[in-house]
């Protein structure tokens, strides 16, 4: 299933690229950093539901 990806989501993609707890779990890949993301980005947080739609990957997952 395709999905189309409006301006919104975009920008909600890019508050979490510029996240600071993110930009950390994609860097170092461990840590309390790392669990705590994967954790909350499917459920909780939009801007990392946002960022796996635009950019197909999870929030924790190295670029």
């Amino acid at each position: 299933m395709t999905q189309n990806i409006t301006k919104k989501d975009r920008a909600m993609a890019a508050v979490c690229v510029n996240c600071p707890v993110c930009r950390h779990a994609r860097k170092e890949q461990k840590g309390p950093v790392y669990l705590f993301v994967r954790a909350i980005e499917g459920k909780l947080c939009p801007f990392c539901r946002a960022y796996e739609r635009v950019y197909g990957r999870k929030a924790h997952e190295p670029a």
